[in-house]
C-alpha cells in the first residue's frame, strides 16, 4: 500500500494544508476542556463573572476555528482523494491500455475491470479518511498528554485501557485482511459470471440455459455473501467491545477520581475535564479502530492494483525507432514495391503454458497488388498467423518484416497505422456509422466515409437506416446484423487506406452475392496494397494470387487453387466438403 500511495506526490501540499486544518482542529478540542475547567475551578467557585464572559468568549473563538477547520479540512481531504482516484484510475487504464493479449489472458477482463473500478474505490475512501487517519493520532497524543498534566495517578486507567483496545484492534485485523482479499477474487468471480451472462444472452435463450445461468450466479453471489457477512460480523464486534470498554473507563474515572476529590488532590473542573479528555482518547482510539476496518480491504485492493501497474509488458517499442524508420523509408525509395511488402521468416508461436506450437517455422511472402489467402481447418493456426502481424502477441522464434524490416524495431504505432485488420470477430463501438467508419482516420472527409461504405456494400443498408450515416449503433452494434457488422467493420479498414490489408474470415456472415461483390471492388481499390485473407469458404479464395493451407499450424502447401488441387491433400478435402466436382475449377 505504501508503493501506491507514492502516487499522491503531486497532492503534497494538499496534504499540508489538510494537516495545517486538522491540527487547528485538534488544537481547539484539546483547549477547550483545559478552558472549561478554569470557568469551573475559578470563576464559578469564586463568582468571577467578568472571568467567566472573558474565558467564554476565548472559548467560543477557539471553537469556531475549530469548526472553520473542520470544514475545510473535509473539503481538501475531499479534494485530495477524489484526485488520486481520478489519477489512478488513469494509470491503470493507461498501463492495461500496453498490455499484449497474453497479458490480457493471463489477468481476465473481469478482473481487469473490478481493479480500475471496486479496487480503486476502495483506495479512494481510505484517502478520504485522510483528515480522521491525521487527527486521530494528533487528538489522542494530545489529549493523553493534557490527562496527564491535570492528574498523573488517574492517567493510569488510560494506560490500561488503551493496551487492552490495542491488543483488540490488532487481533481482529489478522483475522479480517485474509477474509478481506478472498472478497476481492470473489468479486472477481462474480462479474466474470455477470459479464458471460450479458454477452452471452443470445446463446443463453437459444439453448433454455437461463435457469443455469440463474443458478451460477446465485452460488457466485451467494460466496461473496457469505464471505462478506463473515468479516462484517468480526467488524461488528469491534465497535460494541471498544463502546463497552470506553463506559467502564469513564466509570473507572469517575470511582477513582471521586476519592481524589475528596481528598482534596483534584478539583471538579479538572475532573470534568480529565473525563473530556478520556472520552476524546477514545473517541480517537475508535477512529482508529474505524481505519483498521477500512485498511484491510484497501490493503487487499492495493496489491492488486499494484499487480496490474507491476506487470512489465512483453511487448514494447524499441529504445531508438528512428534508425528502423529510416531504414523502412531508404528500403521503399530504393526498391519499388517496396512498401507493403510482408515477409514472415521460419516464425513459431507458443501460447503461454502450451507445449505444442500454434504456428511453427511458417515462411511466405506477401507482395503489394497480390492477394495472399491463408485457409485452413479449425485450430490450424490462421487466426493466430494474423494476430502475430501487429504485435497483438510477439513471436517465440523467427521474424516477421514489414517493408523490410522486423517488426520488433519499429513502434506499435508506426507498424498499426501500415495495417487495415478486420478481425474475426466484428466489433462496432456505440456513436454513428460515420464515427464507426471514421474510428482508424482523425481527419475523414464525409466523401471518403461513402466511398469506404460503398466498396464495403454497406450503403444500400445504411440508406435505409432512418438517419442514413448518423444513424446511432448500439453498444456492441446489437442494431445491426452479423453481415451488416462486418461491412461496416471492412468500410472501417478500407477507411483508414493501409499498406496492409487483413482480414480473418470477415466475410463469413456475408450472403454469396455480397461475397461476390465484395471481393471484386476490393480487388479494385487494393491494386497497389498487400491483401491477407484468411476464410473458411473456398470460393472466397479461389481468385487468390497465392493460396496458403494450414494444418497443425504448419504450412502443408501453397499455390494457386489449381496448384494446390493437383498437389495438396488437405486443400482437396476442404474443397471436396464444400463444392461439387463441377465448381471445383
Amino acid at each position: 500500500m505504501i508503493k501506491l500511495f507514492k502516487n499522491l506526490k503531486p497532492y503534497t501540499l494538499s496534504i499540508i494544508v489538510v494537516m495545517v486544518f486538522v491540527f487547528l482542529q485538534s488544537f481547539s478540542e484539546i483547549y477547550l476542556p483545559t478552558l472549561m475547567a478554569d470557568i469551573v475551578d475559578t470563576g464559578v467557585i469564586n463568582g468571577d463573572i467578568a472571568y467567566i464572559i472573558r474565558i467564554g468568549g476565548w472559548m467560543l473563538l477557539i471553537a469556531v476555528i475549530g469548526m472553520i477547520s473542520a470544514i475545510f479540512g473535509s473539503y481538501w481531504a475531499a479534494k485530495v482523494a477524489t484526485g488520486f482516484g481520478r489519477d489512478l484510475r488513469t494509470k491503470v487504464f493507461t498501463k492495461v491500455e500496453s498490455f499484449s493479449l497474453e497479458e490480457f489472458d493471463e489477468k481476465g477482463t473481469a478482473s481487469l475491470i473490478t481493479r480500475t473500478t471496486n479496487d480503486i474505490t476502495q483506495i479512494q475512501q481510505l484517502v478520504v479518511m485522510l483528515r480522521l487517519f491525521l487527527r486521530a493520532p494528533m487528538l489522542c497524543i494530545g489529549s493523553i498528554i493534557m490527562a496527564v498534566s491535570k492528574n498523573a495517578k488517574l492517567s493510569l486507567v488510560l494506560v490500561v485501557i488503551l493496551l487492552i483496545l490495542t491488543l483488540l484492534i490488532v487481533l481482529l485485523s489478522k483475522k479480517s485482511m485474509p477474509l478481506f482479499k478472498s472478497m476481492q477474487i470473489k468479486l472477481d468471480h462474480l462479474n466474470l459470471v455477470l459479464r458471460e451472462n450479458l454477452t452471452g444472452i443470445r446463446v443463453i435463450r437459444a439453448f433454455n440455459r437461463d435457469n443455469y445461468e440463474k443458478k451460477r450466479f446465485n452460488e457466485a453471489n451467494l460466496d461473496l455473501t457469505e464471505t462478506a457477512i463473515k468479516v462484517n460480523k468480526l467488524m461488528a464486534i469491534l465497535m460494541p467491545l471498544v463502546m463497552l470498554i470506553f463506559n467502564l473507563t469513564i466509570i473507572a474515572i469517575l470511582w477513582f477520581g471521586s476519592i481524589r476529590i475528596n481528598s482534596g488532590s483534584m478539583q471538579v473542573g479538572d475532573l470534568m475535564a480529565f473525563i473530556q479528555y478520556a472520552s476524546q482518547i477514545m473517541f480517537s482510539l475508535i477512529i482508529l479502530a474505524m481505519m483498521f476496518i477500512l485498511i484491510p480491504r484497501a490493503s487487499a485492493s492495493a496489491i492488486r492494483i499494484n499487480e496490474v501497474l507491476d506487470i512489465e509488458p512483453k511487448i514494447k517499442d524499441p529504445m531508438i525507432p528512428e534508425e528502423s524508420e529510416l531504414k523502412m523509408e531508404e528500403g521503399a525509395r530504393s526498391e519499388e514495391g517496396k512498401r507493403g511488402y510482408l515477409e514472415f521468416d521460419e516464425v513459431s508461436f507458443y501460447y503461454q503454458g502450451a507445449e505444442e506450437p500454434a504456428i511453427e517455422k511458417i515462411s511466405f511472402s506477401a507482395r503489394p497488388g497480390e492477394i495472399t489467402a491463408i485457409i485452413g481447418g479449425t485450430g490450424s493456426g490462421k487466426s493466430t498467423l494474423v494476430n502475430l502481424i501487429p504485435r497483438f502477441y510477439e513471436v517465440t522464434s523467427g521474424r516477421i518484416l514489414v517493408d523490410g524490416v522486423d517488426i520488433r524495431e519499429l513502434t506499435q504505432e508506426k507498424l498499426r497505422a501500415k495495417i487495415g485488420l478486420v478481425p474475426q470477430k466484428a466489433v462496432l463501438f456505440t456513436g454513428t456509422v460515420a464515427e464507426n467508419i471514421s474510428f482508424g482516420t482523425n481527419d475523414l472527409s464525409g466523401d471518403k466515409i461513402i466511398r469506404a461504405a460503398k466498396i464495403a456494400q454497406a450503403s444500400e443498408f445504411i440508406s435505409t437506416l432512418e438517419q442514413g450515416y448518423d444513424s446511432q449503433i448500439a453498444q456492441g452494434g446489437t442494431n445491426v446484423s452479423g453481415g451488416q457488422k462486418q461491412q461496416l467493420s471492412i468500410a472501417r479498414a478500407l477507411a483508414k487506406h493501409p499498406e496492409i490489408y487483413i482480414f480473418d474470415d470477415s466475410f463469413s456472415a456475408l450472403d454469396f452475392k455480397t461475397d461476390a461483390k465484395l471481393r471484386q471492388a476490393l480487388k479494385k481499390e487494393t491494386k497497389k496494397d498487400t491483401v491477407l485473407i484468411i476464410a473458411q469458404r473456398v470460393t472466397t479464395v479461389m481468385d487468390a494470387d497465392r493460396i496458403m493451407v494450414l494444418d497443425g499450424g504448419k504450412i502443408v502447401g501453397m499455390g494457386t487453387h489449381q496448384d494446390l488441387i493437383k498437389t495438396c491433400e488437405v486443400y482437396r478435402e476442404i474443397v471436396a466438403s464444400q463444392l461439387s466436382e463441377e465448381e471445383w475449377s
